[in-house]
């Protein structure tokens, strides 16, 4: 095995945690994976993995060793397109995150309209509320809801979301509405993990008034906060576009306008440079453009 289907098949192992499973995504036998790392460990004198009969992990030189790696076959495949004239037709697989509702929601149909446009491209989504790091491990392009850390990423940003709290007409009727963010002592309040990882909550248009809250519920899923709410049991913080539907139906309505934080920017995060691959640029052009033009998401230039 040649040192280069080595590298691939040390990114393969490394991404499966398995053998096995990562000498079938490239087309070999679990024996030639496991001869093809062992010879690269060899030629290095560093061992990658930690191996056990369940699973191997990388060691930290490995985990070091495979960002470079992905690195080099990234500009590999770069200059493989450019020298073929590929460099202008998106094809290969896409590799996105984004939070979960915003995934469900919004990227999934403008994905899928991608993909009917652009035969030779597919894609794999990773739907997850947290941040990934999208060099570690091996994304093209993230979805980004919050202020940007500087980094060595481009981010473009395509909208704005507002952080609300909300209820259903029906509970306001029986308990009355919070004109004040300290009166929601007295309500029934739902905690949702992703946005609410302590008891306060943040209000004022710099997030500077904190308000403690006593959740009679705490639920991981935002999704599952806003059902309870809509069925009127208590109220709950989401962002603006996760109720949007709600709020034209009538089913849900939001309080505490005046108190709001500043709205939080979206931005489509990608590696610049000759790793935006025809694929990464041709999707980040197309979701822009989509996404700028999505009622509800107030994209300003």
């Amino acid at each position: 095995m040649d040192r280069l289907q080595s590298l691939r098949v040390f990114v393969a192992v490394a991404e499966a945690e398995s053998f096995a499973a990562g000498a079938r995504a490239v087309g070999l036998s679990a024996p030639s994976a496991t001869r093809g790392v062992s010879a690269l460990e060899a030629a290095l004198g560093a061992r990658l993995f930690t191996r056990t009969t369940r699973r191997v992990r990388l060691t930290d030189v490995g985990r070091a060793y495979l960002q470079d790696v992905r690195e080099i076959l990234a500009n590999l495949q770069a200059a493989g397109e450019a020298a073929t004239g590929a460099a202008q037709t998106p094809v290969g697989q896409l590799r996105i995150t984004c939070p979960q509702e915003f995934g469900r929601i919004y990227v999934s149909p403008i994905l899928t309209e991608f993909l009917d446009r652009h035969p030779g491209v597919s894609a794999d989504v990773l739907m997850i509320d947290r941040v990934v790091n999208i060099v570690e491990e091996g994304f093209d392009i993230a979805v980004r809801i919050g202020p940007q850390p500087s980094s060595g990423l481009a981010a473009i940003r395509v909208g704005q979301v507002r952080r609300v709290v909300c209820g259903a007409p029906g509970y306001f009727a029986g308990r009355g509405c919070p004109q004040d963010p300290a009166e929601l002592a007295s309500h029934r309040v739902v905690s949702v993990a992703p946005l609410n990882t302590g008891r306060q909550w943040r209000f004022g248009p710099g997030g500077e008034r904190m308000v403690r809250v006593d959740p009679r519920l705490s639920v991981s899923s935002v999704a599952a906060a806003i059902e309870i709410a809509r069925r009127g049991w208590g109220i709950c913080q989401a962002l603006s576009y996760q109720i949007g539907p709600d709020l034209e139906a009538g089913t849900l309505r939001t309080m505490l306008e005046d108190w709001e934080p500043e709205p939080l920017p979206i931005h489509l995060v990608h590696i610049e440079g000759r790793r935006a691959a025809p694929k990464v640029r041709a999707f980040i052009d197309f979701a822009a453009e989509r996404l700028r033009q999505t009622d509800g998401l107030n994209w300003k230039s």
